[in-house]
């Protein structure tokens, strides 16, 4: 205990330690809980991270939300006072909070004052351990959760999913290879004794990690210890497997958004080929040689869209590089020949290397004013946990700079190689089609009323 809160005074004393935001003091509770301790330079505040490793990808499609609705009914209070009153006590901290629900994880996210950093962590530790669950509560939260998703889940917005028109594209694309439920979870079906379980099996030390940047208390590690380190831990659950493509996809597919419109979508998108070494830099780096390479043909070159993008996104266990496009309705053939152009061109002459070394000089630029404050700070240390090791962060600049001409190259051949898939999404008519079916069917009508004028006359 002695040595941990001398390196914690060490490091709060010497502010060229705190320049090196890759150095963390990280270290483990007797019961499992993980700390990451970082004082910043902002004086007189603290960013605490809560990460709890259970997300929505840790159960089945009917009971999905589970943990999103969890997260908003450990807020509905400690005592007799409420969700109100609860609020009340953080507000009287100067403090103020929030809990986001992803995929992965779920994590508390704090802004407090330095001097009240331990009375924050005490009303944080009370609703994880308090906080008791009653019917009014969890059908209030059940409403909340509803509301976030999109409000109720008609009959008609579930059909619509049902018949491909109410995702996205990349949604839609990862509902048919089987990487992502098809419908919308809901929430009425769940049960007080399900929300007890998960508690139970998922909110233990052993399996969270808790972050605190900024002014940092020096009696913090001995409040941590005494405190948190009370948490009883409980046996590990083993997250499922996360989901590998098991279906098949049409190649290519129109996708009906809305009802009357000249706009159009243009998205290709594949999957990314698993890589040996360095597979995120590699791809983040490609990413935005694409990025510019469609910026460069799309808009400079034919000006057939504003602002096409290259993006990455992972559904299940699957990542998925896309090259996407704004376009007017008319535009898609011709947006879609430059699309084919571009891939055969990087594939017959491969990346230009003046232009792939400034965007890798770009890139490692970017790192040095990429985290900037406490919060900026604590939300890089939660969504890097993945990269600490021995008391210290990987140094994306560091990795970005290892990636090589030829490995990219390598990456982008076995990237664009794949056929991929082509979704086009488009109203269901064009303006001008309006025009014309409104035309033609006051052309009928005339025409209907004209030939019963006839018939009237005839007999």
């Amino acid at each position: 205990m002695r040595c941990l809160l001398f390196a914690c005074l060490l490091l709060g004393s010497l502010p060229s330690f705190a320049l090196d935001r890759f150095q963390v003091e990280g270290y483990t509770l007797p019961n499992g809980l993980q700390l990451l301790l970082k004082p910043g330079m902002d004086r007189g505040h603290v960013a605490i991270r809560l990460v709890v490793g259970v997300g929505l990808d840790d159960f089945g499609c009917a009971d999905k939300e589970l943990p999103h609705l969890l997260e908003h009914l450990l807020f509905s209070g400690i005592d007799a006072t409420g969700e109100g009153g609860l609020e009340e006590r953080m507000q009287a901290l100067g403090g103020e909070w929030n809990a986001y629900t992803s995929n992965a994880d779920t994590t508390f996210v704090i802004e407090a004052p330095a001097k009240n950093q331990r009375k924050v962590l005490d009303l944080l530790l009370a609703l994880l351990t308090q906080t008791r669950f009653d019917d009014n509560a969890i059908n209030a939260a059940k409403q909340v959760v509803e509301r976030e998703d999109g409000g109720h889940y008609s009959h008609l917005q579930r059909w619509l999913d049902r018949q491909d028109l109410g995702h996205t594209a990349s949604n839609q694309l990862a509902v048919e290879l089987g990487l992502k439920c098809p419908e919308r979870a809901q929430v009425d079906h769940l049960t007080r004794e399900q929300l007890e379980d998960v508690r139970n099996a998922w909110y233990a030390p052993n399996n969270m990690t808790l972050i605190v940047v900024g002014d940092l208390d020096r009696l913090l590690p001995a409040y941590l210890e005494r405190a948190y380190g009370e948490i009883e831990p409980v046996d590990p659950t083993d997250h499922p497997p996360l989901p590998e493509i098991k279906a098949t996809a049409a190649h290519e597919r129109t996708l009906s958004h809305g009802l009357v419109g000249n706009g159009a979508k243009l998205h290709w998108l594949v999957p990314e080929p698993v890589l040996e070494d360095q597979h995120d830099e590699t791809f983040d780096l490609l990413k935005d040689y694409l990025d510019w390479a469609l910026y460069r043909q799309m808009r400079l070159a034919h000006s057939l869209s504003y602002g096409p993008s290259a993006e990455r996104e992972v559904f299940g266990g699957v990542g998925f590089m896309s090259l996407n496009a704004d376009l007017e309705r008319d535009d898609l053939p011709a947006a879609k020949q430059v699309l084919e152009e571009l891939k055969a061109g990087l594939l017959k002459d491969g990346l230009n290397v003046e232009t792939f070394n400034r965007l890798k000089q770009a890139a490692i630029a970017r790192q040095a004013w990429a985290v900037q404050g406490n919060s900026a700070l604590a939300d890089y240390y939660w969504g890097a946990l993945g990269d600490f090791q021995n008391g210290r962060f990987a140094d994306p600049a560091r990795d970005l700079q290892g990636v090589t001409l030829e490995e990219a190259n390598r990456a982008m051949r076995s990237l664009l190689l794949q056929p991929g898939y082509l979704r086009i999404e488009k109203p269901l008519v064009s303006d001008d089609e309006l025009i014309w079916l409104v035309a033609g069917m006051l052309g009928l009508l005339v025409l209907g009323l004209w030939a019963w004028r006839l018939r009237r006359k005839i007999s």
